[in-house]
């Protein structure tokens, strides 16, 4: 695998659009076109995604219509987020060659291990979650930080980051979300009463970090990510092949309903 990665940094997008653009950049690392790729991006409002195989019935989608909330259904698995002030992530490679021809448990471990060297940095001792949940406490609520799963970062025993993988037989994407802030409100209104009772538990790296710094904890990630795997991260762009496919996929299926509404 190359020593030379590619870091881009996209900042606010559509709903649609985020997603669209993070299966095309995968596409591209799958078919050799492009080394593997982390993505930073934001949302340019707030939006709300549901998890490849989530019912739509576990959210208020009349709320979010109501109050001009997009809403997406991503590529990956994993429960919904309601995105708005946070740092989102996504990470696409190729599984044919080490570090990542392991399977779904190592390649989170992996990716998970750059992520707990950059909250060190920053002066935050989080650990990872060693052990895989299965049934009720996989598909009890509805909302992506009310529970967590193996490999998923976890500071005093509650998730600051919500991670889910999609995965080809020749690659991986993996998406994550880190809060900053929790709009605790229109939370509770996006996922009604099943989550009434904990909201207060949410937290984001600002309420953490006193005097948290974003652009220093995306140089923070850059860096942990380059002394965890070995690599060179080079800050780069999506090519116009990228753009184009990824604004093919918004048209034809992050913004259609037989996507977003199919469950």
């Amino acid at each position: 695998m190359s020593h030379k990665w590619r870091l881009i940094d996209s900042g606010p997008c559509s709903a649609s659009y985020n997603m669209a653009l993070d299966e095309a950049i995968a596409t591209s690392v799958r078919n050799r076109i492009a080394p593997p790729t982390l993505r930073f991006y934001s949302w340019d409002r707030p939006s709300l995604s549901l998890g490849c195989f989530q019912k739509t019935s576990d959210v208020d989608l009349g709320y979010c219509k109501q109050s001009i909330i997009p809403f997406v259904r991503r590529p990956t698995g994993g429960r919904a987020i309601l995105h708005s002030d946070e740092l989102t992530y996504s990470f696409s490679v190729r599984t044919d060659k080490e570090p990542f021809s392991e399977g779904l448990m190592e390649s989170y471990r992996r990716i998970s291990s750059a992520f707990n060297l950059a909250f060190r940095k920053i002066g935050i001792h989080v650990a990872s979650k060693v052990q895989r949940e299965r049934g009720r406490v996989l598909t009890g609520n509805p909302l992506c930080f009310e529970s967590s799963s193996y490999g998923e970062i976890l500071l005093n025993n509650r998730k600051i980051v919500g991670a889910a993988q999609k995965r080809w037989k020749d690659g991986l994407l993996q998406q994550g979300s880190i809060p900053y802030t929790c709009d605790k409100e229109k939370i509770v209104h996006v996922f009604g009463r099943k989550v009434s009772h904990t909201e207060n538990s949410l937290h984001g790296l600002k309420e953490i970090v006193p005097d948290f710094d974003d652009q220093n904890f995306r140089k923070t990630l850059h860096e942990a990510f380059e002394e965890t795997f070995g690599i060179s991260l080079l800050t780069s762009h999506p090519d116009p092949a990228e753009h184009q496919l990824a604004e093919e996929l918004e048209q034809r299926k992050y913004l259609q309903n037989s996507w977003n509404l199919r469950l």
